[in-house]
């Protein structure tokens, strides 16, 4: 698996999923994302935490990520492993923060209709192919812009501007 192609199994949410959903602001105070992670997605998905594996996916209905603008929200997701997030839409400063610390976000149109929980995915961020292995269906979304992919393969955008500062 390479940063572009990800393989992993579908955590299916609903809509409007909020950022205490994703972690509750009570953890915030916890300061260290380990700890935080523990508690992500406890209210939608208890089991959430302690089951997921590096490599999952988070499927999500609309308005992933609304509410506060916390960054801890898309952080706990990548400190627990997530490869990536797929949404049928996103609040825009979940998005933006997610690539922002290297977590991919793709919006796919009735995701949570095409996508069940549990089932496999392998997802090609170059061509935006979304494919469900056990059903063999393919999905597609648009593929992430080539800015965003350099974020991503730097590890997020600061990484990114750390890197380029370096190599002027």
């Amino acid at each position: 698996m390479t940063l572009t192609k990800i393989k992993g199994r579908a955590w299916l949410l609903g809509d409007n999923v909020d950022t205490d959903q994703i972690i509750s602001g009570k953890y915030l105070r916890l300061l260290d994302y380990s700890e935080m992670a523990k508690h992500a997605l406890e209210i939608p998905r208890p089991e959430f935490a302690s089951e997921v594996r590096p490599g999952d996916v988070v499927v999500a209905g609309r308005n992933f990520g609304g509410g506060s603008s916390r960054e801890e929200a898309p952080q706990v997701l990548k400190q627990l492993g997530i490869a990536c997030v797929i949404g049928e839409s996103f609040a825009r400063i979940f998005y933006r923060n997610a690539f922002n610390i290297g977590l991919p976000a793709l919006v796919l149109k009735d995701a949570t209709k095409n996508i069940y929980d549990g089932e496999t995915l392998s997802i090609d961020l170059e061509s935006g192919e979304i494919t469900v292995i056990e059903r063999r269906v393919r999905l597609q979304t648009s593929p992430i812009p080539e800015i965003m992919l350099e974020i991503l393969k730097a590890g997020g955008a600061v990484a990114r501007f750390k890197s380029r500062r370096h190599s002027s």
